[in-house]
């Protein structure tokens, strides 16, 4: 083989094994949106409406919905234009692309999910003061390709509405003793058969319903998650020192 030939080949197998994989690229963007970096366990933003919102399944999931469509537009709009718009207007021009998201958004549960948009109410236009949005608009999606600012929207929306699902359940489980309480107003009149009775004759606890309810909840969540950071932190530090001494006394 000539030598030219070998060096050109040599160039090309380094250049493939630079490059990143598909996993590579998007693992991280999912676990910092889902866990690491998650908009309320990690930033502890856009508590406002998870609170107020989440004292049922059904209103926590169509909140979640809508932020995580609000967050997806939001992020590929912002890295469509990324390189047009001056740095000193880009933060006027993001809450701009937001608010017009949310107002389509808005519109669109108005029309199609009217029960669940009066259930909403205020919570619906407030999303466009959701510190969680603007961030990743600023931190990511303004250097970031289309399809990786895509996935980080998808991917910190679907955080969020985690958590809001997990405090919906904990809330209408203890406050109503249901599941899925009123999801025809989500899922249409024919989807009643959906609401499950965990607790058959229950009273209610109203204290699960109301505000102090879902602080409580938002707080045995954090909890929890902070217990198993902890555990995982304790797992590969024992692994580490267990390698350490197999090293040792070999």
């Amino acid at each position: 083989m000539p030598e030219t030939e070998a060096i050109s080949i040599t160039e090309t197998n380094d250049t493939t094994e630079d490059t990143p994989s598909f996993i590579d690229e998007y693992a991280p963007i999912a676990k910092e949106g889902v866990w690491t970096n998650n908009a309320v366990f990690a930033q502890m933003l856009g508590l406002c409406p998870l609170l107020a919102v989440s004292n049922s399944v059904v209103n926590a999931l169509g909140l979640g919905i809508a932020t995580t469509l609000v967050l997806i537009l939001s992020n590929m709009s912002v890295s469509l234009i990324r390189n047009i718009v001056r740095p000193e207007i880009r933060l006027p021009v993001f809450v701009v692309i937001i608010a017009s998201a949310v107002t389509a958004i808005e519109l669109i549960i108005h029309a199609w999910f009217h029960e669940l948009y009066l259930v909403l109410g205020i919570f619906i236009p407030l999303i466009v003061t959701n510190c969680a949005i603007i961030a990743r608009a600023e931190a990511f999606a303004s250097k970031n390709t289309l399809g990786k600012s895509f996935f980080d929207g998808l991917m910190m929306g679907f955080g969020f509405t985690l958590v809001l699902l997990a405090l919906g359940i904990i809330r209408e489980v203890i406050g109503m003793g249901t599941l899925l309480s009123n999801a025809h107003i989500m899922f249409g009149d024919g989807m009643q058969w959906l609401t499950i009775e965990v607790f058959p004759n229950y009273d209610g606890f109203l204290l699960a319903l109301l505000p102090p309810g879902a602080f409580i909840g938002l707080a045995f969540l954090l909890a929890g998650r902070n217990y198993f950071d902890r555990c995982l932190k304790d797992m590969a530090k024992k692994k580490s020192q267990d390698l350490t001494t197999e090293k040792s006394t070999a």
